[in-house]
């Protein structure tokens, strides 16, 4: 977990990561269990049986085995990869770390911007040169959209770092637009944490590439598709060769016995990602319709399961009386690069969720500055 940053007044923590309860919780003095959680965007769902039943049974008195061979088989099942292709991480956090050492060795970052803050986190570890890459904060809402590549040429970076669908916007991003920049860089990092939650997503995923493009590295998690942040479970699909690389370098148990055996379950199972992708399908338009209809806000159209949302003025005040007045947490945009404090970004909750955001929202714009 990262350390709050605080904005220039000096007295307006603001969480780089969504989803930190506890901290929050003692801010506002109540108990965890009374917020609504719109900040992180995760699976509003309980558990998954099997999920549960993993759990009960993992073997927890042997270390786990060092090579992962029985999850690396799933994912590798899933994809119809090798196994030699696919690298279980502690979260997609840790296998940010180590794609940043293979991009600060290969030569200065284009991060797009407005985006995720761990890529400068893990690119700071080792000195890593980086510089923004601007991406357009206006766009349609057909699915899927090409990626702004002529820019990203033209900026002249050695490694490009993408994220599908991109955060904090949701755009999604075309699978042949993102091919057409593979041979000009030296290295292409795609974080798709979010796409198997997408309608038509898989469609766009660059994971058939990787055996053609040694240069690509896709990472995914598990943690928002199953709700399973606590778990720190995610993966890589790279080469072969640098995946042994990785291996070499971190700890010698990163993931442990608890979440390879809830991934080796969840990765099997076709019916959970199909529900969610139906949720997300019919709950965001609603959810943005519902907003729009708000005055001085505007949410963006999103593929993904939250929605960026722009003020006609600094939303702080706005966000700061929801957490106070209604224990909702809104994620506040200057926490992205390249935003400010007319931005915010919600996640995406179960219809009554949504409802108890909307009322929210709407109890605090009539109520005014």
């Amino acid at each position: 977990m990262h350390a709050p940053f605080v904005s220039s007044a000096g007295s307006d923590p603001i969480e780089r990561h969504g989803g930190n309860l506890v901290a929050t919780a003692l801010r506002l003095g109540c108990r965890p269990d009374q917020l609504l959680d719109a900040s992180a965007s995760l699976v509003p769902f309980a558990p998954p049986a099997a999920l549960l039943r993993a759990l009960r049974t993992a073997p927890l008195r042997p270390y786990p085995d060092r090579s992962y061979g029985a999850l690396r088989q799933a994912i590798a099942r899933l994809h119809g990869l090798e196994p030699a292709q696919v690298l279980p991480g502690n979260g997609a956090a840790e296998l940010f770390t180590w794609v940043a050492r293979d991009a600060a060795a290969a030569g200065v970052s284009l991060l797009p911007s407005p985006g995720f803050a761990d890529y400068g986190r893990a690119l700071a570890c080792w000195d890593g040169a980086h510089r923004p890459l601007p991406l357009p904060l206006t766009w349609s809402e057909v699915w899927p959209q090409p990626f702004p590549g002529q820019q990203a040429q033209e900026l002249g970076g050695d490694v490009l770092w993408i994220t599908n669908p991109h955060n904090p916007t949701g755009q999604l991003w075309s699978r042949a637009s993102l091919e057409a920049l593979l041979p000009h860089f030296a290295l292409v990092i795609v974080d798709e944490a979010f796409l198997p939650l997408v309608p038509g997503g898989e469609a766009e995923s660059l994971i058939p590439l990787v055996e053609r493009h040694p240069q690509l590295v896709v990472i995914r998690s598990l943690t928002k598709l199953f709700a399973i942040a606590g778990l720190r479970l995610g993966y890589a699909v790279a080469s072969p060769e640098r995946l042994r690389q990785w291996s070499g370098w971190r700890d010698p148990w990163p993931v442990n016995a608890l979440a390879a055996a809830a991934g080796e379950v969840l990765v099997a199972d076709p019916r959970w990602p199909r529900r969610v992708r139906h949720w997300v399908g019919a709950e965001g338009p609603r959810l943005r319709q519902r907003i729009g209809a708000l005055s001085g806000l505007t949410p963006l159209p999103s593929a993904a399961n939250f929605l960026l949302v722009r003020g006609d003025d600094s939303l702080v005040p706005l966000r700061q009386g929801l957490e106070q007045r209604h224990r909702v947490l809104l994620r506040d945009g200057r926490s992205f690069e390249g935003l400010g404090e007319q931005w915010l970004r919600i996640g995406l909750q179960d219809r009554s969720g949504n409802q108890r955001i909307l009322r929210a929202l709407a109890w605090e714009l009539r109520a005014g500055p």
